[in-house]
């Protein structure tokens, strides 16, 4: 369940007005979530979390138990994620990395570079060339390989099987290994193949997907006689916004990577999801300030908005969320303004229609003054959103049960049980 934990309700109904939208953070029930996940995958199978979905020290510190390393995209994260988890395995993808990055990681010793283009895997054998006494730098190219079963037929967000900026074009296999093989590149070791094809896909979806990019890559390794003892199929489980109890299958995506490595001796598969380890552990509460009617329906204005949830706005679905009735009693002169009716459209502080949390939900009698907690906000939630947009203040962070903040305070309030 998704519902807020009773920790999450405890601080939520604590929490003064003042003190409101803030970001709540559940860490024990993230690492039980991840430890299942952990515990349905085979042993032959990595699995590295996308700091991408949510970069927060202490999410990356809870994580740590359960995770072989982490994916990070730009040399801000690198630097962050390096500092956050210390001595951890990181493995550096996405487009477009900068020469200043690529010589960042190398500093860094980031463990695996997913190359992104045949210009990228130059660069990176130039920068690398001073450290080829103290060792060789492994790659995995990243391909943008098609998946002719249907599998990204549906999905909303795909960079992979179509024409788009991520990875290369199959195309360039045989000269990206020849590349990796023949000796132009001695520092430099193939060491697998790398593919993210999709987001929101269920298990069957990421099974077919994984299937067909392991038997690409075995192909790849037998026309050119070399050995690739990794496999990256991405992340990209899906996370279920309509249907918020609903998770990824992870016992039955399980099940079918053991047979996958199991026709594959000797291979490492590796996963690196982001939203669906994290989400479900974070909750963005705040407080109605009004509602009020519209032209046959109702609106419920909350303190904050998508200037600090983005996610509902950027993929048009309603943020799921929990109301909890205020008992405090009103401190105005004036009534106080409720919901007529049982469904009321919840709505942000900013000045435009697009400030939409959650359409018709069903809350009768909402009251300005009760609590809102929206779900599903432990990923692409704070730090995907457009911060300062009318320069409302920023929400406090909170991370509940038992990892302190240390140094790595949010931007906001931080606090710990």
């Amino acid at each position: 369940m998704t519902h807020p934990t009773p920790a999450v309700r405890d601080r939520v109904r604590t929490l003064r007005s003042e003190e409101l939208p803030a970001y709540i953070y559940d860490l024990t029930a993230l690492q039980e979530h991840v430890a299942a996940v952990r515990a349905a995958l085979p042993s032959a199978v990595e699995l590295y979390y996308a700091a991408k979905a949510n970069p927060e020290p202490e999410i990356l510190a809870a994580l740590r138990p359960y995770v072989h390393g982490y994916e990070v995209s730009s040399g801000g994260e690198m630097a962050h994620v390096s500092k956050a988890v210390p001595g951890f395995p990181l493995a550096f993808g996405g487009p477009g990395k900068t020469p200043a990055e690529v010589a960042q990681a190398l500093e860094i010793g980031v463990e695996r570079f997913h190359v992104e283009s045949v210009y990228e895997l130059h660069l990176l054998a130039e920068l690398a060339a001073p450290y080829a006494a103290e060792r060789r730098i492994a790659v995995l190219p990243r391909f943008n390989l098609p998946v002719g079963d249907g599998s990204l037929d549906s999905v909303s967000l795909a960079m992979g099987g179509r024409p788009t900026p991520f990875g290369l074009d199959p195309s360039q296999a045989d000269e990206v290994v020849r590349l990796l093989t023949d000796g132009t590149y001695p520092h430099l070791e193939l060491r697998g193949v790398h593919a993210h094809l999709a987001s929101g896909l269920e298990a069957t979806e990421q099974l077919a997907v994984a299937r067909s990019i392991v038997v690409w890559s075995m192909d790849l390794a037998e026309r050119h006689g070399v050995r690739i003892p990794e496999v990256v199929v991405g992340g990209g489980m899906a996370v279920d916004y309509a249907e918020p109890e609903r998770r990824f299958d992870w016992a039955s995506y399980g099940t079918g990577l053991a047979e996958l490595v199991a026709a594959h001796p000797g291979l490492t598969l590796r996963l690196e999801p982001g939203r669906a380890l994290t989400a479900y552990c974070g909750w963005y509460a705040t407080e109605v300030l009004d509602v009020k009617p519209s032209h046959g329906e109702e609106f419920a204005v909350v303190r904050g908005g998508t200037h600090h949830l983005r996610t509902p706005a950027t993929k048009g679905h309603d943020q799921p969320c929990t109301v909890l009735p205020s008992d405090e009693p009103w401190p105005h002169p004036w009534p106080r303004s409720a919901a007529q009716g049982e469904r009321v459209t919840l709505t942000g502080q900013l000045c435009t229609p697009k400030d939409l949390l959650a359409r018709d939900v069903l809350a009768p009698g909402l009251r300005a003054g009760d609590r809102v907690a929206f779900e599903l906000c432990g990923a692409y939630a704070w730090n995907i959103s457009h911060h300062d947009f009318l320069m409302h203040p920023r929400p406090g962070f909170h991370f509940l049960n038992g990892i302190a903040s240390g140094a790595f305070a949010g931007p906001g309030a931080s606090e710990e049980v």
